[in-house]
């Protein structure tokens, strides 16, 4: 059981939450996903067990995933889906009163984040924080940015893609787009149903991102993919190759090179400097998307690599954000608030 004041970091992610806890690490990863009764509103499942009704619901449930874009999309259900995973690591809510530190895109509006602020307060949180997603990535992928040296960072999460040059401790120069995983499978999907005239779900497209995507073309492999043929309405199979994968993924792909050449062009040329000898550092679940790195090095002619366990690092960031909070506070929006 946590004991009062205990400091949790969540990355609240448009795919997946991730839930850090000070001194244990990651203690949850779970889908962010809500199905309930479509009249009542009465929550039946949260995270996996809801993930896996996705497509698949009777009538009087639906399934839903209330962030879009990075940001709240049904402050309700996000609340109780907030509420279910912290009393899940917590123990029953009168017990404990953590302080929070919840991961934002960068760009995200005052509005946007009061309610991410407020949501976390509902939910239990006797203190909460905002981190922008690249700061905490950056922690999370080792790097330092604590000093006058420039370190670029492409956070590709499922609803946003944040890039940033950071230096000091702070963001230098970055840029946020709504272009990101989701995209992607929106992508694959869209694909599929204008050549094949098959109709296939997220969580296919989902899989073919994983298994048989790339950006670069470098990657040559197929599978089968079945969906529903909407000449027919009959079920239909197809063989989707990787090369198919890397068209469709084409315009994505594209707006996230050409944010990141933006950010560098902004960027001075002290820190390019710096950047060009350090490399791009990729993360975020996106960025494991077969040759991403590879596209983004030969487009900007930067080097860029892929972090270790790229979907971690947010959360990780939390973490290491909250140890140093003190010494971090001027980056961090902070509500102070005793429940």
């Amino acid at each position: 059981m946590l004991g009062w004041g205990r400091d949790i970091g969540i990355d609240l992610g448009t795919a997946t939450i991730l839930i850090y806890i000070r001194g244990k690490g990651i203690v949850l990863r779970e889908p962010s996903v809500v199905a309930m009764e479509r009249d009542t509103k009465r929550i039946l499942a949260v995270g996996s067990e809801a993930r896996r009704m996705l497509g698949r619901t009777p009538g009087n449930i639906i399934a839903t995933r209330p962030l879009r874009d990075g940001v709240i999309a049904d402050y309700e259900i996000t609340l109780a889906m907030l509420r279910y995973f912290l009393d899940k690591v917590t123990g029953p809510r009168f017990l404990t009163r953590p302080r929070v530190m919840i991961c934002i895109p960068a760009g995200v509006t005052t509005v946007e984040k009061r309610a991410v602020l407020e949501a976390a307060h509902e939910a239990g949180a006797r203190q909460a924080a905002l981190i922008e997603e690249p700061l905490a990535a950056a922690l999370g992928a080792g790097l330092d940015i604590t000093k006058p040296n420039g370190n670029m960072v492409v956070d590709i999460g499922g609803g946003t893609c944040d890039v940033a040059v950071l230096s000091l401790g702070g963001v230098v120069r970055s840029q946020s787009i709504r272009v990101a995983g989701d995209k992607f499978d929106e992508a694959i999907a869209r694909y599929i149903k204008r050549e094949y005239n098959l109709l296939i779900g997220e969580r296919t497209a989902e899989e073919i991102k994983i298994t048989v995507a790339t950006a670069s073309g470098t990657r040559k492999e197929s599978m089968e993919v079945r969906g529903r043929d909407l000449t027919t309405g009959l079920p239909k199979t197809i063989t989707f190759t990787s090369e198919e994968a890397r068209i469709a993924l084409k315009e994505p792909v594209e707006a996230i090179v050409q944010a990141v050449k933006s950010v560098l062009e902004q960027t001075p040329p002290e820190l390019i400097a710096d950047i060009q000898e350090r490399g791009i550092c990729l993360t975020g679940g996106g960025a494991l998307l077969h040759g991403l790195d590879e596209l983004i090095a030969r487009e900007t002619g930067v080097p860029a690599y892929v972090a270790e366990d790229p979907a971690s690092c947010v959360a990780k960031g939390t973490g290491i954000a909250l140890e140093r909070f003190e010494t971090m506070e001027d980056h961090l929006q902070v509500l102070r608030r005793v429940m």
